[in-house]
């Protein structure tokens, strides 16, 4: 009796995967209106890729990524979110446990075809600041946060245009 051929997962790099992912993504969504599950892992592999990080595979930990480089010894939490053009809501990021064992939290934004735009990053200071003044002011569901309020709050640390900047743009009024 012969046996099954096994298939050689080494052919596949991950690259290749993700770029496969994201046009699924953006085809399923055009032909169906809705959208597929996979943000939240393009994200981590994007993140990952463009700002020295280390993914983790135990997500019980409560963070994503542990940095490397200049974000060394950093455990963050990483966010994704495509902004569609014909979306009419306002996009949130969803909920953020601000007692969390994280120490930012990196946000992509991606446009329709899943390719990132711009990342955001935010420490966990400036986002349970945000989230106390909300609280004290609106009766919010706890920890969710738009993507506009995040964007007020945190650094812009990387652009497709620019890739990673020299130096960080922030949008923080000091």
């Amino acid at each position: 009796m012969n046996k099954p051929a096994e298939v050689d997962m080494t052919i596949y790099s991950i690259d290749k995967l993700m770029h496969e992912t994201r046009q699924l993504a953006a085809k399923y969504r055009m032909t169906t209106g809705t959208t597929l599950p996979v943000t939240g892992e393009i994200a981590r592999f994007d993140v990952a890729k463009e700002l020295n990080l280390n993914l983790i595979d135990d997500l019980t930990l409560g963070y994503d990524a542990e940095g490397l480089g200049e974000r060394a010894g950093l455990r963050i939490l990483i966010k994704g979110r495509v902004i569609f053009e014909d979306s009419r809501s306002t996009p949130r990021i969803g909920q953020i446990n601000p007692d969390g064992r994280w120490d930012s939290v990196i946000m992509v934004l991606f446009d329709d075809d899943y390719m990132p735009v711009e990342m955001y990053e935010a420490t966990n200071i400036d986002i349970s600041t945000a989230m106390k003044a909300r609280r004290d002011s609106q009766n919010k569901k706890r920890g969710a946060m738009s993507v506009a309020q995040f964007k007020i709050i945190s650094q812009l640390v990387w652009t497709r245009e620019n890739g990673l900047e020299d130096e960080i743009w922030d949008n923080h009024n000091d």
